[in-house]
């Protein structure tokens, strides 16, 4: 399975923010959309992630408050990328390795989605059950043997 295979299910809408945009303005848009990330771009190139990770620990470094931080002084100015042709296994190592929890999908300069962990462990768990399906009706429909009868439970 390739990350194209989630982003065909999953959509490719995306949310995106400048790096010179307001931290409190990128919040509010997360919030409205019920999203845990935004991805950073600055003239239509990648620059960075922002996650709910670097806005607690930007608050906390500021005691609480967003103040009047930009997105910029905050984001993760080196998130780790993936294409559309990145097999399954590796994206779920890269993220464990990294602790990501999103990552975007990048066709040579070209945003084309972002993946998270929840989208790798659903797509998991589903091609799990489809393959389950198809093992129990292969030994539901085991042929019988020479003489006819079927094998015994």
């Amino acid at each position: 399975m390739k990350v194209s295979d989630i982003l065909r299910v999953k959509g490719t809408t995306l949310y995106t923010t400048s790096p010179d945009r307001p931290l409190a303005e990128a919040l509010n848009l997360m919030a409205e959309m019920d999203i845990g990330s935004l991805v950073v771009m600055d003239h239509g190139d990648l620059v960075g992630m922002l996650t709910f990770r670097e806005v607690i620990a930007a608050v906390v470094k500021n005691g609480g408050s967003v103040g009047t931080a930009l997105v910029r002084a905050v984001m993760d100015s080196e998130p780790l990328t993936c294409t559309p042709e990145t097999d399954m296994d590796e994206i779920r190592r890269m993220m464990l390795q990294r602790h990501a929890r999103y990552m975007p999908v990048v066709d040579k300069r070209t945003l084309m989605g972002v993946v998270s962990f929840y989208d790798v462990a659903k797509a998991v768990v589903d091609s799990q059950d489809f393959e389950n399906r198809m093992l129990k009706a292969y030994i539901r429909d085991w042929p019988a043997d020479e003489t006819g009868e079927q094998p015994q439970s």
